[in-house]
């Protein structure tokens, strides 16, 4: 029997970003907004970076900013979507992204980043 592939990106709000960034090593976080067309166009290539190999020690969350007040603050002036990349639950990067190309830097520099030993 066929196993069915793992789900690799998170919904989750404010308790779970928190909680799950102190829990896995490396997070990337997409903060969404509704009737966002630009959170619509790069959400399949979100999704296929979370389904890429290169890319599977780090963990993928979507997070609702209009329904999350911590990930709203977190965007205050900042337009959706907005990345943000996380090492050992301290927050490395985080901008408003617009394009595929934009977005794979970001998670390739949060790829290379080498954590601190504990």
């Amino acid at each position: 029997m066929k196993e069915a592939p793992r789900q690799r990106v998170h919904d989750t709000n404010d308790e779970g970003l928190r909680r799950l960034t102190h829990e896995h090593l490396k997070v990337f976080a997409k903060f969404t907004s509704a009737g966002c067309a630009i959170c619509e166009q790069l959400s399949p290539p979100f999704g296929k970076f979370a389904d890429d190999e290169a890319y599977q020690p780090i963990l993928f969350l979507r997070l609702d900013s209009d329904e999350n007040p911590v990930a709203k603050k977190l965007m205050q002036e900042r337009v959706a979507p907005f990345f943000v990349s996380y090492c050992q639950g301290q927050l490395l990067e985080c901008d408003s992204l617009t394009t595929e190309e934009k977005v794979r830097g970001m998670l390739d520099r949060l790829r290379a980043f080498v954590p601190l030993v504990r």
